[in-house]
Parts: C-alpha cells; structure tokens; sequence
C-alpha cells in the first residue's frame, strides 16, 4: 500500500533489503548518500534546537551555532531532486498534476505538524499565562497552518509566521519553489538557470552582510529573507541536475560530508569588523559555495554497504523528525523556563529528547504518513 504514492509522486520505493539501494518509480539510480546528508541536515536542526532551548539561548553556550542554514541546504537539495524526478516527465505530466503529487508527498505531515502544534499551545502544563489568548485567534492560526501559510503572531511564540510551527515556514517556501518549478524554472535552459542563480546568490550575500546572519525569515520582521533565502540554493540545486554531466566527479561519502556539515554549522561566530558583518559573509559562503560543493560529492558518492542501510534510515526519517519535533520543544522550553531543574537535569532531560523524537518522527512516517499518502495515491488512481 506504502508504494502506491510513492509510484505516483516519483518518490523513492523501498526495496525491502537493507543492503540494497532505493530506486525511484521510474527506474531511476537513488541517491543514498544524499538522503542521507537530508537526514544529517535535519538532525542537526534538532539538536541545535534542544541544545539551545536548554541553556535559553544563551549564545556563549550554544554549540551549533550555524545550524539554520541546514534549511538553506534543503532548498538546495530540494532544487536538485525536483529536477531529477520531473524533469524528464513533463511530456506525460500537467502542471496540475505535478502539484497534486507534491502536496500528496509533502502535505499529510504538514497537516499531523499544524496538529501537534494546536495540542503543544493549548495543553502545554508549563506554559503558565504566558499563552492566554482567545481561542478564536488560536483556531485562525490552526487554520492557516493546516495549509502551510502564514499566520498573525500569538503570546509566547516570538513573531513567528507561523507560530503553532515554527519549522513549517520553510515548507511555505518549499511550495513557493515547487510552484515556481512548474511554471517558470523547468522551461528555462542551464544558462539562464545560472544566471538567476548569480543574481540571487549576490542578493543573498549584501543581505547576509548587512543583517550579519541568514538565520532570517522565519520572523515577521525578516519575513523579507524567507523568499531570498530560497531563491538561491532551489535554482542552485536545479542547475546542478541540468549540468550533472559537466560536473567533477567528486567521491567522498556520507560520513565525511555529514562531518562537514556538522563542522560547518559548530563554527564559532565571528564579529562584524570595520563594519563588515564576517558572520553573515561566512554563512553566505557556506550557502554559495559549501553546499552546492556537499550536493555534487554526494551525487557521486556511494554509501558503502556498511552505510547503505544507515542512509537510507536518515533520509527516511528526515522529514518527518522535522517537522515533527518542534511542538514538544516548545512544551520543553516552557518547562526550562519554570526553572524547576538543575541544569545537570536539563541536560540529561535535553538528551533523553533525541531517542523521544526520533520515535515519534518513526510513528509518524509509519502511522500517519506513509498510509495516508497511500490511500491518497489509490484515489489519484482510480480517478485516473
């Protein structure tokens, strides 16, 4: 039942054997190392986020401190699949259907995030007053939420566009992306692609420079970051694909690059000198040139039968711990902000939370998504 979506969408079909690759619907080499890298950039965003949580955001003890750009990583990542799974389809494929495949594969989780969001609000033990707001206001941004849109702020929620949710801003974007895939990007030549590109990737760097991070976009106030943010890498990404052939074949493996990653995100901050914000020019670089550099090793890489089966897991799981995780952090900040603890026991909680999400990330794929995007898919096929 699980693969009838996943034939529809173009997904990945699981094989059955842990030491054997993934293929998509149509045939087509997976690209293990690179779900794996999706599930490293994922994990990362967790942990940064109960890390941070833990010692209240406290920037001389946060450790990972580079960690959002894994979102800009995604976009990346996201630009180059796309390509990959449509690019060759679209003498079969309308731009209706292609988006009636994207929300079946991305939009069940959005729905069970907009969910546990509306419980964590309204049932959170710790949050004291700090919530009280009327219902009504809550239930509107319930509603905006179960369609990925932004929102007005609530109490205790910062200005977040969308406030049940935090993480879900960037599947808004990722719909911006596809919608935009569909109408303008795929019809476009490589070297009209890499033009965007530049153009975007200069936007992007004076805007890293003057706010001094690209940790943006997900606040009212930057709301503005959000589409910039995307611009670049999802265009980067789909160059990528479409000149594949051109590109060296670099072969350095999952582990490696996830060390990379995890490297590049635990650089420390730098200070803005003669008025140059380094820290934003080091994120942008890392945005401009690390990340397109990950994606084409990883394209070549493989995983090694040893580290197939854990890739394939990572990349399994990447989505779903995504944009799951967030609702139970904010129940855990408000509990760290009772001061209840020691913070030798809001350590030990903080890591107890990681193996606790990655079972919840596991129920929701296994129980949520997986069947509904199957029921989903037979009804796309019997409908035609």
């Amino acid at each position: 039942m699980a693969d009838s979506v996943d034939r529809m969408a173009g997904e990945a079909i699981a094989t059955g054997q842990p030491d054997a690759p993934d293929r998509t619907a149509t045939g087509k080499a997976h690209f293990e190392v690179l779900d794996g890298l999706r599930g490293t950039a994922a994990l990362i965003v967790v942990l940064f986020h109960i890390q941070g949580i833990t010692v209240k955001w406290d920037g001389a003890r946060v450790v990972l401190h580079h960690a959002p750009l894994a979102v800009d990583f995604f976009f990346a990542l996201s630009g180059f699949v796309i390509g990959y799974a449509y690019d060759d389809r679209w003498g079969k494929m309308r731009t209706r259907g292609f988006l009636v495949l994207r929300l079946v594969r991305l939009h069940p989780l959005v729905i069970l995030g907009a969910l546990l969001g509306l419980a964590s609000y309204l049932l959170d033990p710790f949050a004291g007053q700090a919530q009280a707001v009327p219902l009504r206001a809550v239930l509107g941004a319930f509603a905006l939420c179960l369609l990925a849109l932004p929102s007005w702020s609530l109490p205790n929620r910062w200005t977040d566009t969308h406030p049940l949710n935090g993480p879900i801003w960037t599947l808004f974007q990722e719909y911006i992306g596809n919608l935009a895939y569909a109408l303008v990007l795929r019809r476009l030549s490589a070297t009209a692609l890499a033009v965007l590109a530049v153009l975007s990737g200069a936007v992007l760097v004076v805007s890293a420079g003057m706010l001094g991070s690209l940790d943006q976009g997900s606040y009212w106030e930057t709301f503005w970051m959000a589409p910039v943010r995307l611009c670049f890498p999802f265009v980067t990404g789909l160059w990528l694909y479409r000149v594949r052939e051109r590109l060296p074949n670099l072969r350095i493996g999952w582990l490696p690059l996830s060390l990379v990653m995890l490297a590049a995100t635990a650089f420390p901050t730098l200070p803005a000198v003669g008025g140059v914000k380094l820290n934003g020019l080091y994120e942008a670089a890392c945005v401009v040139l690390l990340f397109p550099a990950i994606l084409v090793a990883g394209r070549h890489s493989e995983p090694g039968r040893g580290m197939l089966w854990l890739c394939k897991a990572s990349g399994r799981i990447s989505y779903p711990i995504y944009i799951t995780h967030f609702p139970f952090l904010y129940v855990w900040m408000n509990f760290v902000a009772t001061g209840r603890a020691s913070q030798a026991e809001l350590v030990a909680i903080g890591v107890a939370l990681v193996p606790f999400l990655l079972l919840v990330a596991w129920a929701a794929q296994a129980w949520w998504d997986l069947p509904i995007r199957a029921w989903l898919g037979t009804r796309l096929r019997r409908r035609g």
